[in-house]
């Protein structure tokens, strides 16, 4: 599998899941170790698990659009630099429902493996930037950082 092919692939794996709700085309680029770990999520989750939680976030933000901003390949490995857009219709993962159309930056380190299919994601949010768009009380990087 080429790099541009490898591409393609988390391309077509990010606009399946992300933009059109294809969830069950998405899932077959799993592999059957598939692994997702997100700043968002807390812990690793299975493939069903991924599914769920797309499901979830379409359900909350059904107008939900994800802009692939930069996607580099090097071996097995591809990086994505991603924005989320939408607007929150229904409350979700503690976030109240909201009119604003909100913007999410998202960076995800995707493996595939031999087989070209996707071993690996792991991605982080900018949840920050997110919870100021929602005016919701946020902290100070110094805060953070201490114990």
């Amino acid at each position: 599998m080429s790099q541009e092919d490898r591409k393609k692939l988390v391309r077509q794996h990010i606009d399946l899941s992300w933009n059109r709700g294809r969830l069950a085309l998405a899932e077959q680029l799993h592999s059957c170790n598939f692994l997702y770990k997100s700043s968002f999520t807390g812990s690793a989750l299975d493939s069903a698990g991924f599914i769920r939680l797309v499901e979830e976030i379409r359900q909350a933000m059904p107008d939900i659009q994800v802009v692939i901003e930069e996607c580099i390949c090097e071996g097995n490995k591809v990086f994505t630099w991603s924005t989320m857009i939408g607007t929150i219709e229904r409350p979700a993962f503690g976030y109240p429902a909201s009119d604003r159309v909100l913007s999410l930056s998202a960076m995800a380190f995707w493996t595939l493996n031999h087989s070209g299919e996707i071993q690996e994601i792991c991605t982080m949010f900018d949840m920050e930037s997110f919870r100021a768009q929602l005016n919701l009380e946020t902290r100070a990087f110094a805060e953070k950082a201490l114990p």
